[in-house]
């Protein structure tokens, strides 16, 4: 099984970009799908978007299509989550997860997950 440890968040302004790097241990990482979770203060955890164990395949939340990218360099055992046009609503706690099975990198599917990592912060002023 893997270990997850995310970086990159921090305190930046609305409509400006910030890269989260998630870092597995363990030589297994190409067999694992990713997803990048998010949770706000009193809110649910909430699905971002997935990718699968190659590369080839992406899925997005609708609230940030068109801004976040999903990617994954399995040389560096490391999944990327670019996010660009930051709102005030983008803050949160953004958890790095991974899971032998993409389908179960959702929403509805999150208990099942079977790494998580312990979360990096992102605040948005607006």
């Amino acid at each position: 099984q893997v270990q997850l440890v995310e970086s990159g968040g921090g305190l930046v302004q609305a409509g400006d970009s910030l890269t989260l790097s998630c870092a597995a241990s363990g030589r297994t990482f190409s067999n694992y799908a990713m997803g990048w979770f998010r949770q706000a203060p009193g809110k649910e955890r909430e699905f971002v978007t997935r990718i699968t164990w190659s590369g080839g395949s992406s899925y997005y939340a609708d609230s940030v299509k068109g801004r976040f990218t999903i990617s994954r360099d399995n040389a560096k055992n490391t999944v990327y989550l670019q996010m660009n046009s930051l709102k005030a609503e983008d803050t949160a706690v953004y958890y790095c997860a991974a899971d032998q099975t993409y389908s179960d990198l959702t929403q509805a599917r999150r208990r099942y997950i079977e790494v998580w990592g312990q979360g990096t912060l992102v605040t948005v002023s607006s």
